[in-house]
């Protein structure tokens, strides 16, 4: 409910902002918005990978030209492949979807576990954002294609997204707790910000 006025606390308070939106409209509806999110600092900003590329490209152009005039860092522009609560998507979609995010500039896509090693071969350089994420024994809910933190860094996850496994828990904090200390083994020592091979 708090809108603009939520992010720009978040911001102020160092936190980086993931805005899940998954726009898809008119590429000038999606530009005009993605300027207004941009010039807010968002970190990051969904759109709809099926709206096509020049929905994809607006939005990316949006967020910059934001940025730009408000002084802040380039947001980076997500596109969104196959929802991980969709079973029944054709094969050919992911990589179809994948080259429209390359085509109009996004710094990366969401893809459920599964499909992170087939993105990264198509597009090595993007972001793989991976939702739909519970810890072993969990109920998936309404995800058709979930896994855990472990198997989504293991398969090659740049950024995880854990939602409920967290917000529905009883104990909020200590369920992130369990789910952070379940993914250091995953980690070297050495670098610190990428998962080690799997074992």
């Amino acid at each position: 409910a708090a809108g603009p006025a939520a992010v720009a606390m978040l911001v102020e308070d160092g936190y980086r902002v993931f805005l899940d939106l998954k726009m898809a409209d008119i590429p000038n509806t999606v530009g005009r918005a993605a300027r207004v999110l941009g010039s807010l600092g968002v970190s990051y900003l969904t759109f709809h990978a099926f709206a096509g590329p020049a929905v994809l490209r607006a939005g990316v152009e949006g967020l910059r030209e934001g940025a730009e005039r408000a002084g802040l860092e380039n947001p980076a522009a997500i596109a969104v492949t196959i929802l991980t609560s969709d079973a029944d998507a054709p094969e050919h979609i992911l990589a179809k979807r994948v080259a429209t995010a390359v085509e109009a500039g996004c710094a990366g896509v969401v893809c459920a576990a599964s499909d992170v090693s087939e993105a990264k071969l198509i597009a090595p350089r993007l972001l793989a954002v991976v939702p739909g994420l519970r810890p072993a024994g969990s109920p998936s809910h309404d995800q058709a294609r979930s896994a855990t933190p472990a198997a989504a860094l293991a398969a090659g996850a740049d950024l995880l997204v854990i939602g409920r496994a967290v917000t529905a828990a009883a104990d909020r904090r200590s369920a992130a707790e369990a789910i952070f200390s379940s993914l250091v083994p995953h980690f070297s020592p050495e670098d610190g910000a990428r998962p080690s091979p799997a074992r």
